[in-house]
């Protein structure tokens, strides 16, 4: 079995995550994937508290130069006002503790009206910003996540572009790739996973999601590391694409969810590979 440290990987154990992340050697982690329990946007255990940012000097300690860690976060209204909890955290671990911000990706959902449908917007999206230690990614693929093209296969003309002089170039035809990279906007409109067991989770996020994230930027042997293991969506995604993993989790029943989940995953996605 193979170890991290005093851990075996592709676990996940019942700890504080800032406890477990102290015991695991500095440049190890090939990739982070994680949504904290942010704002109270959601009812987690009680007396449930973190710190962003101490998660976010361990993350840093802990991935590889070129390393990557991905959060899925969102805010809370209060007052009519949202509370800017993704922003002050993108600005904490990029000014505070030394990461880049790779991009910001969002994530676009089907919202619900909720309570304050008559005097606000539904709210159709989260934020999943991308942190990079280092200068530049160590691995980056977005083949595997490329979208079909609306007009893929058919012959372009244009292109035409404005020079300093205000005179144009000539215009060209090309074929249009039937493929296409996603930008940053990611529909995961019909994301949702049916699994009962996941759904004893208050906040799972989709499978898709981590699945993706691993597949950009996590090398073939690569491990991926969730501090905020919840309902083990980053490590059924793991286990599904062949990569090693590893998992923190504080709550005992959240854990007992992602390793029954883990364990029912038995056959590597080999479509996503």
């Amino acid at each position: 079995m193979q170890k991290i440290g005093e851990y075996a990987l592709n676990q996940t154990y019942c700890t504080d995550n800032i406890e477990g992340m102290k015991r695991l050697p500095s440049n190890c982690i090939d990739l982070v994937v994680t949504s904290p329990p942010y704002d109270q946007i959601r009812d987690y255990e009680d007396g449930l508290e973190f710190n962003l940012h101490e998660v976010g000097e361990q993350v840093y300690r802990i991935l590889k130069d070129g390393g990557i860690a991905a959060m899925v976060i969102q805010d809370q209204t209060k007052d009519y006002g949202k509370t800017l909890t993704s922003f002050k955290t993108i600005i904490d671990w990029c000014d505070n503790i030394g990461f880049k911000l790779f991009e910001c990706v969002i994530y676009r959902k089907h919202g619900t009206e909720g309570a304050w449908w008559q005097y606000r917007f539904r709210v159709d999206h989260e934020y999943m910003p991308i942190f990079l230690k280092g200068d530049r990614p160590q691995y980056f693929n977005k083949d595997p996540i490329k979208i079909p093209s609306k007009h893929g296969g058919k012959m372009l003309t244009g292109s035409g572009n404005r020079r300093t002089d205000g005179t144009t170039t000539e215009t060209v035809r090309r074929r249009i790739n039937k493929m296409k990279c996603p930008g940053t906007v990611w529909n995961y409109l019909m994301a949702g996973d049916k699994d009962p067991v996941k759904r004893k989770h208050p906040a799972p996020f989709p499978d898709k999601i981590p699945l993706d994230f691993i597949q950009v930027f996590c090398p073939k042997n690569g491990i991926v590391l969730d501090p905020f293991m919840g309902s083990g969506s980053t490590a059924v995604a793991a286990k599904s694409l062949a990569r090693k993993f590893l998992g923190f989790e504080i709550v005992e029943e959240y854990c007992n969810i992602a390793a029954e989940r883990v364990k029912n995953t038995n056959h590597p996605l080999t479509k996503y590979l």
